[in-house]
């Protein structure tokens, strides 16, 4: 057998047969595994993780999920692959055995968005494996986010052009022009605050058909099977340290963070200032000073002293 490299990209074969896309950086002691949003997103976030963390000495690892960019495309037209693919419970066991692939174990999570659904489903049914679990821009339910990212629309655009958007949905219109500019808005102001532009492609990434069936048409419309998702109560039931970092201008609800923090065991909360739902993007020097500080702790045992 050839010995492989453990930090580069490689292709890992799960045992459905399809391949997965990772990437591992970086030396030291502290392990991270990184779980991009979406639902369809990709792992390009985390692209400068290991960089920004080599001061703290943590090995970066990351990957696209079933379905998305680098990684195996499945036909979701099949109705047995949606049967297959599309719930939580299969990335949660994809999850797991990208861990078991990539040989960590009392390792830290992280989970932006969507991302968060998985890390703390991920936490419930496979906590012994971790040393920690961090949520980027992740609540626990999806009720709060949709009341939330309806008020930002309520207090963002005029009466008639919110009158405007309501129409277009009923006709399931998604595509007009006009309709796509106002949601652009939102993106523009709270997914990504920051003035400097966002990275681009020339192509869209997004794993259309993963997103719309979790998701919905956009972040106004969540219609998908992820908007019953609800695992308010259960957080106390994560016994590892945790680690919630939010933009203070962003679509999740600060309250519910807040609330988040109270319940759980050992939580720090974290708001990095002038940054949207892509915090390591708006403010990547208060993002990555308060991970670093928060994975060193946990590792050294000086978490919550």
């Amino acid at each position: 057998m050839p010995k492989i490299n453990p930090n580069g990209t490689r292709f890992i074969t799960l045992s459905n047969g399809y391949h997965l896309w990772t990437q591992t950086q970086g030396t030291g002691d502290i392990q991270l595994l990184c779980l991009h949003g979406g639902p369809g997103g990709t792992n390009e976030v985390f692209e400068n993780f290991a960089e920004r963390l080599a001061p703290y000495h943590v090995r970066v690892s990351r990957y696209d999920q079933l379905g998305s960019f680098y990684s195996d495309q499945p036909d979701f037209n099949d109705p047995a692959n949606r049967e297959q693919f599309f719930n939580i419970e299969y990335y949660v066991d994809e999850v797991e055995e990208v861990r078991q692939q990539l040989g960590l174990d009392h390792f830290f999570l992280l989970g932006q968005s969507w991302g968060g659904v998985l890390d703390i489903e991920y936490a419930l049914k496979y906590g012994e494996h971790l040393a920690g679990v961090i949520l980027s821009s992740m609540i626990d339910n999806l009720d709060e986010y949709i009341t939330s990212v309806n008020q930002i629309r309520e207090s963002m655009f005029s009466a008639d052009e919110i009158s405007y958007m309501h129409t277009v949905e009923s006709q399931h219109n998604f595509s007009d022009a006009h309709y796509q500019e106002l949601v652009a808005q939102l993106g523009e102001e709270y997914l990504h605050h920051a003035a400097d532009p966002q990275p681009r492609h020339l192509i869209s990434t997004m794993a259309t058909p993963v997103y719309n069936y979790f998701q919905g048409d956009n972040e106004f419309v969540m219609v998908g099977a992820l908007k019953d998702w609800d695992r308010r109560g259960y957080i106390q039931q994560i016994n590892v340290p945790m680690y919630l970092t939010f933009g203070g201008h962003e679509t999740m609800p600060l309250g519910a963070a807040s609330r988040m923090a109270a319940e759980a065991q050992h939580a720090l909360l974290h708001v990095t200032p002038h940054a949207g739902h892509g915090q390591m993007l708006d403010n990547p020097d208060d993002y990555f000073a308060g991970l670093g500080e928060y994975l060193t702790d946990v590792h050294t045992g000086r978490f919550n002293d």
